[in-house]
């Protein structure tokens, strides 16, 4: 895990080292001003020449302006060098969360997906700035205000130093208990995003069932959590915290209580005195910085190591090296498996399955609730591998096919119509992003959307909002309809496209269909079966597999399960 956070230095590692530069002139000019200070008090206040004092004072003056300046150059490309990190590690995370298979976004919730892409990297990009530089500046300075103090006054020096062991025994007992309690935070604040995000996208069910204080209790409990578990950390800060200022007023008191004795003996005099004083702040910095690189540690590291988790996963199998230049879209099934979840807490889908769509024709999937139709449609694309069997495209198993050469050709419109949040024309133009306007139009009108689109102000400049909400449900699915038809593809899936309208835009939208279907090879899942009436063959799916095969006229005529279905479904007509 250092090794990798190591690595998002190197493109930065110019900037880094002018950081480094510009923080080690203000070591340097930090230690440099007790001896000088010293030497005033000792040598030059006493003269009555003032030339060395004006000099020495003008020397600290010009110190000074170096400090601020080389101040500026670390508070500012310090912080540079941060954000480029951090934007470079949110640019890896983003590209693995799109690289990895869609059975990891069935396991984990957006909400947390967010917290580690925003939060996590936030801390690690400023443990990224003041880590390495208060490392550096603590051991400089520490080191450096040593040999001063040795040379100054060994014994003295000895006592001064002697705090060391008390600090490190602290720091390491504090250390193990801020860890604990920055991940806990950390998990929670992930959980409270998550249902957040999922209250916020629910809004509208919440207000039609009066749910509103369900939700507000929800989230009071999870801001409650997360206020616990971060309140436990502060505490462990607040203690680490207070320790150290209680071992820094111990150290002054230590240092004047044995200096006001060296002094009295007459072992050291009034400057070399003022400057211990003195070198008790520079002494101390290097510790408080310390200080506050345990506490970056601790949160730089605990958002690291959530960011290592995602990037450590595998990622969705591309191991398919054929290419289908001449995709006519006959699918077989041939004695396929295939189950949710892992070995331990699997669920069976699909048992043994076999079927074949020739190409361009249109197969239809019927059946109850829960006998694996739309699983069927997901397979196809590789959106999950099969766990047994083998599905071939063409005679080729589709684990041997490029998943870019697999996906292009196959077109996808479900009940759950996704739109992202833009315009009318990025929505029909997401697979074609350099399409003309010509051909969106043309798209839209195979589609039947072309006149609600020209009826709109701003044409298909018109945001659709988040996931489309500006637009009906017809009107939705019939902008993903365009967005096929611009796409092109050889292979069709259809799953559940019409369920959830009403009959007029039913209407409208599966005369779109019948035009997209044309020339291609179709599968389609419904359970309204006047739909998928002139299907070229109809199978019946349920939780045993098969149960029937044939054209909707043979399967009337057979009076097994499709004929219950269809006569339950129009036994008011």
């Amino acid at each position: 895990m250092i090794k990798r956070f190591i690595s998002y230095y190197k493109p930065h590692t110019k900037l880094f080292a002018l950081d480094m530069f510009c923080a080690l002139l203000v070591a340097i000019a930090g230690l440099f001003y007790p001896t000088i200070a010293r030497d005033i008090i000792n040598d030059y206040a006493h003269r009555e020449d003032l030339t060395p004092l004006i000099f020495w004072s003008a020397v600290l003056l010009g110190i000074y302006i170096i400090k601020a300046v080389c101040n500026y150059v670390v508070g500012y490309l310090g912080h540079v060098v941060g954000v480029r990190m951090q934007r470079d590690m949110r640019r890896d995370l983003f590209l693995k969360y799109e690289a990895l298979p869609t059975s990891f976004y069935d396991e984990n919730k957006t909400g947390d997906l967010l917290s580690r892409l925003v939060n996590d990297l936030f801390d690690v990009s400023e443990l990224a700035h003041h880590g390495p530089e208060n490392v550096f500046l603590s051991v400089l300075m520490l080191i450096g205000s040593f040999v001063i103090l040795t040379n100054i006054y060994l014994p003295l020096a000895l006592i001064m130093f002697s705090i060391i062991p008390i600090i490190v025994v602290v720091t390491g007992l504090s250390r193990a208990r801020m860890r604990r309690a920055m991940k806990a935070s950390k998990k929670q604040i992930g959980v409270l995003n998550a249902n957040l995000e999922n209250a916020i996208t629910g809004i509208r069910e919440t207000k039609s069932y009066r749910a509103e204080e369900l939700e507000i209790a929800k989230f009071n409990r999870d801001n409650e959590k997360f206020a616990a578990y971060r309140s436990e950390a502060m505490k462990s800060m607040g203690s680490y915290h207070s320790m150290m200022e209680f071992l820094t007023d111990l150290l002054y008191l230590v240092v004047i209580f044995a200096g006001g004795i060296f002094l009295f003996d007459h072992k050291i005099d009034a400057g070399e005195f003022t400057a211990f004083i003195l070198y008790i702040g520079m002494f101390m910095d290097p510790i408080r910085r310390f200080a506050t690189l345990f506490e970056q540690l601790q949160e730089g590291m605990s958002g690291f190591a959530r960011f290592s988790e995602i990037m450590e996963l595998s990622e969705e199998v591309d191991a398919g090296k054929v290419e289908l230049p001449d995709f006519r879209g006959e699918i077989t099934f041939r004695d396929v498996s295939f189950h949710y979840g892992t070995e331990e807490g699997s669920r069976e889908v699909l048992s043994h399955l076999s079927l074949s769509i020739p190409e361009g024709q249109t197969l239809a999937l019927v059946g109850p609730s829960g006998g694996g139709k739309s699983t069927l449609c997901h397979l196809i694309p590789r959106f999950y591998d099969i766990t047994g069997g083998e599905i071939l495209l063409d005679g080729v198993d589709i684990r041997d096919v490029t998943l870019t050469c697999l996906r292009k050709n196959i077109g996808m419109v479900s009940q759950n119509v996704f739109l992202f949040d833009g315009t009318i024309r990025d929505n029909i133009a997401y697979s074609s992003p350099d399409a003309k306007d010509e051909e969106i139009l043309e798209a839209a009108r195979k589609a039947n959307i072309y006149e609600d689109i020209m009826a709109l102000e701003h044409g298909l400049d018109t945001h659709v909002g988040e996931r489309g909400v500006k637009l009906s449900g017809g009107q939705k699915q019939r902008v993903a309809i365009a967005r096929v038809f611009l796409k092109n593809p050889k292979l069709l899936i259809l799953d559940e496209a019409t369920s959830a309208l009403d009959n007029a835009t039913e209407m409208q939208v599966q005369a779109a269909l019948d035009k997209l279907s044309l020339g291609r090879t179709v599968l389609v899942v419904a359970h309204r079966l006047s739909t998928v009436k002139g299907a070229d063959r109809i199978v019946v799916l349920d939780k045993n597999g098969i149960v029937e095969s044939g054209t909707h006229e043979q399967l009337i005529a057979a009076g097994g399960k499709y004929k219950e279905l269809y006569e339950y479904q129009f036994r008011g007509q």
